[in-house]
């Protein structure tokens, strides 16, 4: 149908390539389609303010900030090849956001650029020291921080956007590592029961897996200058150089150093880290880590053709899990009264009134997004939750691709996914809540969705 709709219309199709290829010499910008198997990219940070009257996310209940370091930043790239295909990938510094908040910002991207809105993948950073964006356990979200996230994110995607046409680029790749920062988190204690919070002196064994992975995809200009760079990593994205101040946490804050020594725009995506967490380093030292690594990486990248970049963005079905009270509470229970100590009394009602508001909601059904996009043969795949290490490395090994990432919090937040195992080891999170309220089995059907969509973009 394709072959003969263009065998038929060849001359017209012709006629209009000579048309758009006139229109962008007379501009001074480079047609797509003259592009050597390389690629155009745009790149923009839009910081994000905030005050200290905001609520913090990140804890059980609301926290509060006194000052900031750092900021807090909407940060896109956005793509396009030599055939007229582009997309985007952005990131915020914030712990998470739904697709309630996001969808209607891509919505209007689309109609200010023509970027297609299934092209365009949104991670969230987890910073747990920025203001809150929804209601999870027990707090809500700032409404004026939430619509200064909106207009940061569709500020910095259009941003990007007018940047394509600054000429082509050549892109590189290397794969790092980082295994130090960061490690899985959800330690076996004496008892039977994972560790959450508490004293740290009676690890029998981690639960899981950890990732150390960091990969690093840059774009340079035809002066070899850097316009954008992304790298991705696998931890919680939790700590601050000074205490109690707003912080893009050690990621972002070691993405911004970097672009003052490199220049361009420098991205950070949240890998699957729903397992795993910093159990032992200072910020500063993991900043320093990750930005030596991230350095490391670039330096050995190597540049590599782009023919083709795609993406694919699909809606996701799933269910509120089932649960019983009794055991909920005594699981909840038994943790905070025999790790937490006074926190317990804190901790035990905020789960107790989740659990009530999700119980009516038992056995519903839900809609979110999967995502698969790709840069020449290099993989990225968007999950919209805190997305168990242990299931980001199934679609790492089972993908078609060789080269395959995870953004996590992707489009969307629908909570923890942990594996099968997680959930009968139990644990914080797998807790029925807000955080945490998905059936079994959920996260391995994203993983075997994301494999289909793997498997359809290694055919474009």
């Amino acid at each position: 149908m394709i072959a003969f709709r263009i065998s038929a219309l060849a001359a017209g199709f012709s006629l209009f390539a000579l048309c758009v290829s006139a229109a962008r010499a007379a501009e001074g910008a480079p047609d797509p389609s003259d592009l050597p198997a390389g690629i155009q990219a745009g790149a923009a940070a839009v910081e994000i303010e905030a005050d200290d009257a905001m609520v913090i996310a990140g804890g059980i209940g609301p926290g509060k900030a006194s000052g900031q370091e750092g900021a807090l930043r909407a940060t896109a790239v956005v793509l396009r090849d030599r055939h007229g295909t582009t997309l985007a990938i952005a990131a915020l510094d914030i712990l998470m956001i739904t697709r309630s908040e996001l969808d209607p910002v891509l919505e209007a991207v689309e109609k200010e650029t023509g970027i297609p809105r299934s092209h365009i993948l949104v991670n969230c950073t987890h910073t747990h020291h920025a203001p809150s964006t929804l209601t999870v356990h027990g707090y809500g979200g700032d409404p004026v921080f939430t619509a200064r996230v909106r207009q940061a994110l569709r500020q910095a995607l259009v941003d990007a956007h007018s940047q394509l046409e600054a000429g082509p680029c050549t892109f590189h790749f290397h794969l790092g590592r980082e295994e130090t920062v960061g490690q899985n988190s959800r330690q076996l204690l004496p008892d039977g029961s994972v560790y959450w919070i508490g004293p740290r002196d009676q690890f029998v064994r981690p639960t899981g897996p950890f990732d150390p992975e960091l990969p690093v995809l840059a774009f340079r200009g035809a002066d070899q200058a850097l316009r954008a760079l992304l790298f991705n990593h696998s931890t919680h994205t939790i700590g601050t150089l000074r205490p109690g101040v707003r912080s893009p946490s050690f990621y972002g804050l070691a993405a911004q150093e970097l672009e003052e020594r490199l220049g361009g725009i420098v991205l950070f995506l949240e890998g699957a880290s729903g397992s795993t967490h910093n159990l032992e380093l200072p910020c500063d030292l993991m900043k320093r880590r990750i930005m030596g690594a991230a350095l490391e990486a670039l330096e050995k990248s190597e540049a590599r053709s782009v023919e083709r970049i795609a993406s694919l963005k699909r809606p996701f079905r799933f269910r509120v899990r089932d649960f019983d009270e009794e055991q909920e509470d005594a699981a909840v229970s038994r943790y905070c009264r025999t790790w937490t100590g006074d926190y317990a009394d804190d901790v035990i009602p905020v789960f107790r009134r989740m659990r009530e508001v999700l119980r009516p909601q038992r056995g519903q059904e839900r809609e979110t997004w999967i995502q698969a996009l790709r840069i020449g043969d290099v993989a990225i795949v968007g999950v919209p939750a805190e997305f168990f290490t242990k299931l980001g490395i199934d679609i790492k090994n089972r993908s078609p691709f060789r080269h395959t990432y995870i953004a996590e919090l992707a489009n969307d937040w629908i909570g923890y996914l942990p594996d099968l195992d997680a959930h009968r080891l139990g644990g914080y999170q797998v807790w029925t809540g807000f955080h945490s309220y998905a059936e079994p089995g959920t996260g391995e059907r994203m993983v075997d969705e994301a494999l289909e969509l793997l498997k359809e973009l290694e055919e474009l």
